[in-house]
């Protein structure tokens, strides 16, 4: 069986959306129920020159449906983060991807294979072939980001593990 285009973007955004999405449900869930202020949870940094929780999860969305609209266009620039945007916001965001990312076809996706995708940022540029751009440029931004904001959530307390960070899992089954 190939691998498709498909499979290792919106698919693979998919399972880790899903698992960003429930960690974000029980993490609401045990910081109402011990009185921690979801406000400070979505301003939290693990050290001060890293990005916020929001920005995490805004960058998660962006390197999932992010990704594959780059991949459709042909253009791919960091994001514009949202320094407003509150933990019911990033949970609408990642709701929103979801549904999103959903609404694309297997045929559609895979029919962009051979698409040029340009990474730029300023004046620096980085050129890809869509395939190459979703595996070693975005998934690894998608993984960093989701594993960041699933860590600041167990530093907050949340009672979260290994398979809330899976996601749903595509099994043979």
């Amino acid at each position: 069986m190939a691998i498709s285009l498909y499979d290792i973007s919106v698919a693979s955004s998919l399972q880790v959306l899903g698992g960003v999405a429930g960690a974000l449900d029980k993490g609401a869930a045990h910081c109402t129920e011990n009185g921690i202020d979801l406000a400070e949870v979505a301003g939290t940094r693990l050290v001060p020159d890293m990005w916020s929780f929001r920005d995490q999860i805004y960058s998660v969305m962006h390197h999932s449906l992010g990704s594959i609209k780059g991949v459709e266009s042909g253009a791919f620039s960091p994001p514009e983060l949202d320094p407003e945007m509150d933990y019911a916001g990033c949970q609408a965001l990642i709701a929103s991807a979801i549904e999103m990312l959903g609404g694309y076809t297997r045929e559609q996706v895979n029919a962009w294979e051979d698409n040029d995708v340009l990474f730029s940022l300023g004046r620096f540029e980085l050129p890809f072939k869509a395939p190459e751009f979703v595996l070693s440029f975005s998934h690894p931004n998608l993984y960093f980001h989701a594993t960041t904001a699933y860590d600041m959530l167990r530093m907050k307390g949340t009672p979260i593990g290994k398979m809330d960070f899976m996601g749903p899992l595509r099994t043979a089954g």
